[in-house]
């Protein structure tokens, strides 16, 4: 599968050369780079800041944002992030690039996988969030006010939460609208990851979007999601990856100079199948993260807490094993392992 490059006509901030480029209270003007903390107001479970960059360059270009932490056991993009900040040079670039450092500060500090500690929502399924509702909602609608509305591209970084064994790969959506998705099958061949899911399945609902990137598709903004590393590790080759790819999608949107790399070699994979777990309790698994497995296979079996057997979880498709929970604890519908089926 084959794709040619498109890039959107840029319709925000940068068609202007002068004055400050805002996000939230944070303001720069051209050639310049400023961190600060955007504020959430406070509602009945308190309110929270989210340390957020922009870099604004010296001449008109496009907007890209770069999220995150949306689930705040994700360690690597939180640290790509903040390498972004320091080697891009508003000097050297174009347009801006919007770094939303952590999306999910009450997950990351109290180290809870998927959902807040304090609303027990996952952040990544209420977008494009609400004014007036719980702390993770108004999360998600100041990203989708102050960030996805004042930017042309998204990436959402993520990798294998604290649970999750997973192999790196690259969420392409596919919507039906030949530009669009032309536009966003170029940025996954820019960021580089060779596995491609191919996910025809999102919302089209811009009132009910649910993630982060398909929030910024349904507004008319390409977007990816992209996942490199596993299992709470901050390893500098998942890292590099999350670094390396956005330097390059830089590039591809001539943002930043040089000849962006294209990806020669692309897996896709579709249909891909998220397997969740019929029961609550001891989850063992029985294949690995970059396994091929066929229709039936074991992936993990679940026992009680006195270490019976209560369940097994079988692939429902031949494929390769995308990511497997690969910790103990597993409750009823939660993931269990994601199989994609190569193309």
């Amino acid at each position: 599968m084959r794709s040619s490059v498109v890039l959107f006509i840029v319709s925000n901030a940068f068609g202007q050369s002068a004055g400050e480029f805002a996000v939230g209270n944070i303001r720069a003007g051209a050639g310049e780079t400023v961190s600060a903390m955007l504020r959430v107001p406070a509602g009945m479970d308190g309110d929270a800041v989210l340390p957020v960059t922009v870099i604004r360059g010296t001449r008109p270009g496009p907007v890209l944002a770069v999220v995150s932490g949306n689930h705040g056991y994700e360690y690597t993009p939180i640290l790509a992030s903040q390498r972004l900040r320091v080697s891009l040079d508003p000097k050297q670039m174009a347009g801006a690039v919007i770094l939303v450092h952590l999306a999910n500060p009450p997950s990351f500090f109290a180290r809870t996988i998927y959902f807040s500690p304090v609303d027990r929502k996952n952040l990544n399924r209420v977008y494009p969030g609400k004014r007036d509702g719980t702390l993770s909602e108004r999360i998600a609608y100041a990203i989708t006010r102050e960030v996805i509305e004042k930017s042309d591209y998204l990436v959402d970084l993520h990798c294998g939460d604290g649970n999750e064994w997973l192999r790196p790969y690259t969420y392409q959506a596919v919507t039906g609208d030949k530009k669009m998705d032309g536009a966003i099958a170029a940025m996954a061949l820019a960021f580089g990851l060779d596995y491609i899911v191919l996910d025809e399945g999102r919302p089209k609902d811009p009132a009910q979007s649910l993630y982060c990137s398909t929030t910024a598709i349904t507004r008319g903004k390409p977007a990816l999601t992209v996942e490199s590393g596993y299992l709470g590790n901050t390893d500098e080759e998942s890292i590099g990856r999350l670094t390396g790819g956005v330097e390059n999608l830089l590039r591809h949107l001539k943002i930043i100079g040089g000849a962006a790399k294209r990806l020669e070699h692309p897996v896709y994979l579709s249909p891909a199948v998220v397997v969740s777990s019929p029961e609550t309790g001891v989850l063992f698994p029985k294949v690995s993260r970059d396994q091929t497995v066929r229709k039936g296979a074991l992936l993990a079996q679940i026992r009680d807490l006195f270490g019976r057997p209560l369940a097994e979880v079988r692939s429902p498709l031949d494929g390769i094993v995308l990511y497997i929970v690969a910790t103990p604890p597993i409750a009823k519908d939660q993931p269990v392992a994601f199989v994609g089926a190569v193309r």
